[in-house]
């Protein structure tokens, strides 16, 4: 069995919560929503992880002290985007050869089915990066999962950038990834902030890798849920009210 990892991106803000605390701290079912991704991890075998904290990292690091096993952390001064917040992780990577899972910490519903059957997939087409995806009612603003004839992942083409024909489609991109930790090294380093945000985002190492000639893969998660976050307060009241209807308690 190959060495598994996960890093967890942690650092927002969550401006619109109308919070000061970390949004990943942010409670549903009482437990933070960073908590249930720890757990969904963890259930599924995988412990070494590292969480990217940023704005209040010190509410990070306060949380992570009250757990009775360890987690490792770094910290993303700038909020620069998916692919710089991977790019603080970097010494962790080197030290953890196999596979590594990044997931959103605003994810609750990012199950340890959904993480194990991509982890599955990827295995199985020896491919360098696979992307959790959900079939979802409507895509809008969602990063769009283009497939080839054989069915790999040939392009993840952001809801800005699609064409009519992209448009249509309703496969988008979770913010959940597997790589092959090695490739992922290999190519973190040429992303390129190349954009009107300014920001190095983690779907173009996918692009790079794609690009290299290497396997990449989508697994589509059996519910829509494992795309869900909240930015603002009703969002996370909505999240709440799902887990209600899906769970009598915390699952975990």
């Amino acid at each position: 069995m190959p060495q598994l990892s996960a890093i967890i991106l942690a650092g927002g803000e969550g401006t619109r919560m109308k919070s000061d605390k970390p949004k990943t701290l942010s409670q549903v079912l009482d437990k933070p929503m960073l908590q249930w991704v720890i757990d969904a991890l963890r259930k599924g075998s995988i412990k070494d992880i590292c969480v990217v904290k940023g704005y209040k990292k010190e509410c990070i690091e306060d949380y992570i002290a009250t757990l009775d096993y360890p987690i490792d952390t770094v910290y993303q001064s700038q909020r620069l985007g998916t692919g710089h917040a991977v790019m603080m992780a970097k010494d962790f990577l080197n030290s953890h050869k196999g596979d590594v899972v990044i997931l959103n910490g605003d994810a609750p519903f990012m199950d340890t089915q959904t993480i194990l059957g991509a982890l599955q997939l990827h295995n199985d087409k020896n491919s360098s990066a696979t992307v959790i995806s959900a079939n979802v009612d409507d895509p809008t603003g969602y990063g769009r999962i283009v497939r080839n004839a054989n069915g790999d992942l040939s392009a993840i083409t952001e809801h800005k950038d699609a064409n009519e024909s992209v448009l249509k489609i309703h496969e988008v991109n979770s913010g959940g990834y597997w790589f092959d930790s090695e490739d992922l090294l290999s190519v973190l380093n040429k992303i390129t902030s190349n954009n009107k945000a300014g920001e190095y985002y983690l779907p173009d190492a996918i692009k790079l890798l794609i690009d290299e000639g290497k396997s990449t893969q989508a697994f589509m998660a059996d519910s829509s849920d494992a795309v869900l976050g909240a930015n603002d307060p009703a969002q996370l009241a909505e999240l709440n009210d799902i887990a209600k209807a899906k769970y009598d308690k915390y699952p975990y």
